[in-house]
């Protein structure tokens, strides 16, 4: 029977994974805490509290040295710490001073990256760091999603990638599972899948961007992952894993439930 073996949630849209052993699922698709905060561009163009592509922020795509950073977001007390190594470059609330505080420790980070977004863009300046902590809402498509890969697709794609160390952080998903054959998720398009108590419509193939070539721990781009998608397995666009939809109210999923294709 097939079974979560890993879950995770991304509070700041573009930075570090949280591993958790639980997660909520809301009725729209998304996950409770995930992608709550971004870091976005002075001229973005849209109010802060609405959902705008990714490349209008300081994300993985388009920095790949957010890798080094470690995030810890405080759920409850809504304080977000960033540290690099052992060093903690900010750890603020979630007010005015502190939201400024926290970007300002952001920029002078990233200024001094080899690669970053912001150089010859001061019209990008100051970032801003947005939402309320709370409300899921910076996800890579406006519809939210919950995300999902198997473990037996991840070596399928580390073989063909000649990485054996391929690690699933650079595809980003909310849900790892094993016990199916790789690449068996991509059969279950159309189709509904139950985890645990959750019903989830299996929507679309997870479309893969430049995030997943920075190396999870380095912050450098070493692997030409989307091209190596596109070669090895006659992929018209760089896919792995699936989008998924809650069917009704959602719930809690958890490390060790059942994966079953219910439709």
């Amino acid at each position: 029977m097939p079974r979560v073996v890993a879950l995770y949630r991304y509070p700041v849209k573009g930075f570090t994974p949280e591993p958790c052993t639980a997660l909520t699922v809301l009725p729209e698709g998304r996950v409770a805490g995930d992608r709550v905060l971004a870091f976005r561009f002075a001229n973005a163009p849209v109010a802060d509290d609405q959902w705008c592509r990714k490349y209008e922020g300081i994300v993985l795509a388009n920095t790949p040295g957010l890798a080094r950073l470690s995030t810890q977001f405080d759920h409850h007390q809504l304080r977000l710490k960033i540290s690099l190594d052992a060093q903690v470059l900010a750890d603020e609330g979630l007010d005015e001073a502190g939201r400024k505080r926290m970007v300002e420790a952001l920029t002078a980070y990233v200024l001094d990256l080899r690669e970053h977004p912001l150089r010859n863009h001061p019209d990008r300046l100051p970032l801003k760091l947005i939402g309320d902590g709370v409300t899921p809402r910076y996800q890579d498509n406006q519809a939210g999603q919950v995300t999902l890969h198997s473990r037996e697709t991840i070596a399928s794609a580390a073989t063909a990638l000649r990485e054996p160390k391929l690690s699933e952080h650079r595809f980003r998903s909310n849900i790892a599972i094993e016990g199916v054959e790789a690449w068996a998720e991509q059969s279950w398009l159309g189709r509904s899948i139950r985890i645990g108590g959750v019903e989830f419509d299996v929507v679309k193939p997870k479309t893969r961007c430049l995030a997943t070539h920075a190396n999870p721990l380095t912050g450098e781009r070493d692997l030409t992952v989307m091209q190596g998608l596109m070669r090895s397995f006659a992929q018209k666009e760089s896919t792995l894993g699936v989008g998924m939809l809650t069917r009704g109210a959602g719930g809690e999923i958890h490390v060790g439930d059942s994966v079953s294709v219910i439709s």
